[in-house]
């Protein structure tokens, strides 16, 4: 079986384009529409990588990282921002709150990849 990951994204095609790239490499990939609807999918199971939009309704994707980082079966899954925001002070807001790596939309695949198997141990 192999390592899952988290996307959260209220862009459809974003989780699509995303989700294939993953699968493609041999991830199982869950879809969050939001940060409060990735949380509902976080029930305790092994989710070994979160990737997550910053702007999004309902919860964003800073406070759903601070969210994530308060359970003690996630406070160390890494996380990876993928969003349009590219502001020194977004950045450093998103690494306070637990992010490990920041990657600005559009991205292209290989490098979405190349960020997860850094992230992702085997």
């Amino acid at each position: 079986m192999g390592k899952t990951i988290l996307i959260v994204d209220d862009s459809s095609s974003v989780r699509q384009v995303v989700g294939i790239t993953l699968r493609s490499a041999g991830y199982e990939v869950l879809e969050g529409r939001d940060g409060r609807d990735a949380l509902s999918q976080l029930k305790g199971q092994k989710v070994h990588l979160i990737i997550s939009d910053v702007n999004m309704p309902n919860m964003d994707g800073i406070s759903f990282v601070k969210e994530v980082k308060q359970r003690p079966e996630y406070r160390f899954t890494p996380v990876v921002m993928l969003t349009t925001e590219s502001q020194d002070a977004k950045k450093a807001e998103g690494k306070a709150a637990g992010a490990k790596a920041w990657v600005v939309k559009p991205f292209l695949p290989e490098a979405l990849v190349n960020v997860v198997q850094m992230l992702v141990l085997p």
